[in-house]
């Protein structure tokens, strides 16, 4: 627990475990271990100098990331309506930025930060994050291989487990779950007639929202296409879409759609 007080018209800061009597601001202290700590490390466990190490060079990235770089939302006020709670927030900011507009601190201390700021790169601190990461995987998977060491099971062993081994399946906590088969439509399309009319305005115009294409085929076709059927075109708009972000991004697109062919050239 961090409290500040004022003495001799500077802010003293004093690390202790909460205050007497506040039961809620141990809360306070570990909203941080949730939203910082184990998000970046983890849960495994870790012991031994080489763990302390990586830990210490994880930190020290981490620290001056989140500090710098990582923007935050901070209560501003909470109202109680009956049973409806109404919080409001400051603009999302980073601690850094909060530390600028703080009357209380010295002027020295905004210098030494904004000379700090000026000198780090966050690609590179998310980099050596990602190292860092990356060794800390491995010391524990190290120490796992280490004190688990398993045993051959026996021929009989072998033999006994088939009758049950099919009902077992993936146990790893990485393992991927199987991949659920795509639903194809069960009813006619109904916009079979101007699908390729659709592709055309869509790939013409693709910031066009599925309510402004639905309403241009009511315009040129009235009473065949009724509002209800606005969430049967979003999910054939957001199947393209999709296509168009992956081969932008990944330079691939998908070949099975559940709406539609998969674009065969850019659209943007």
């Amino acid at each position: 627990m961090i409290s500040r007080q004022r003495r001799n018209g500077t802010v003293a800061i004093e690390f202790t475990r909460s205050r007497a009597y506040r039961k809620n601001d141990q809360a306070w202290v570990e909203q941080k271990n949730g939203a910082v700590v184990r998000r970046i490390v983890g849960y495994r466990r870790f012991e031994g100098l080489e763990a302390a190490a990586a830990l210490a060079r994880l930190y020290a990235t981490v620290r001056l990331f989140v500090n710098f770089f990582q923007p935050s939302f901070k209560l501003a006020a909470k109202a109680r309506d009956g049973a409806r709670v109404k919080k409001r927030y400051h603009p999302a900011a980073t601690p850094f930025q909060r530390l600028l507009t703080d009357e209380r601190v010295a002027a020295e201390t905004k210098e030494k930060a904004r000379a700090l700021h000026a000198t780090l790169d966050p690609v590179a601190l998310l980099r050596e994050m990602r190292a860092a990461q990356q060794h800390l995987v491995e010391i524990a998977d190290g120490a796992l291989s280490d004190d688990t060491k398993p045993t051959a099971p026996t021929l009989e062993q072998f033999l006994s487990a088939l009758r049950t081994a099919w009902k077992e399946g993936e146990v790893r906590p990485t393992a991927s779950p199987e991949p659920k088969a795509i639903r194809l439509r069960r009813r006619p399309d109904p916009f079979a007639a101007v699908d390729g009319q659709l592709r055309k305005c869509f790939e013409t115009e693709p910031w066009r929202t599925s309510r402004e294409l639905l309403e241009r085929l009511q315009s040129e076709y009235p009473g065949v296409y009724p509002d209800k059927l606005l969430r049967t075109l979003q999910r054939r708009v957001k199947a393209w879409r999709r296509t168009v972000a992956q081969r932008m991004i990944f330079g691939v697109s998908v070949d099975k759609q559940p709406f539609g062919d998969a674009v065969k050239g850019p659209l943007m």
